[in-house]
């Protein structure tokens, strides 16, 4: 069993920067593609950004391209989102989540494990 958990998640203005963590209690970090996922009231969960087991291959949804960057420290086991000139429409729940292969947690938004969420709140 793998555990996931985000942090780093607050109140922010509009325009403003946040970022968020993921730290992983499983020892085999590396093997997994990342990602982050969001969900706003009334909306479905969409996945946002995504990243290979090795950090080589990234991936962003059009709605926060040029303002998301993910990355990811496997020695710390520890995935991050830093995100900038954020929006209103940003507000939601983000969640961390690891897949088995890059490839179907694009294709086919396949997760393994989730994390508890944290919140973001734009204020305008």
């Amino acid at each position: 069993q793998v555990q996931l958990a985000e942090s780093g998640g607050g109140l922010v203005e509009d325009g403003g920067s946040l970022r968020l963590s993921c730290t992983t209690s499983g020892r085999t970090f590396r093997i997994y593609a990342m990602g982050w996922f969001r969900q706003a009231p009334g909306k479905e969960r969409e996945l946002v950004a995504a990243i290979s087991p090795s950090g080589g291959l990234t991936y962003y949804a059009d709605s926060v391209k040029g303002r998301y960057t993910i990355s990811r420290d496997n020695a710390k086991n520890t995935m991050y989102l830093q995100m900038n000139i954020l929006k209103r429409e940003d507000t939601a729940v983000y969640y961390c989540a690891a897949g088995q292969s890059y490839a179907t947690l694009l294709g086919s938004s396949l997760v393994s494990y989730w994390g508890q969420g944290t919140q973001v709140t734009v204020s305008s």
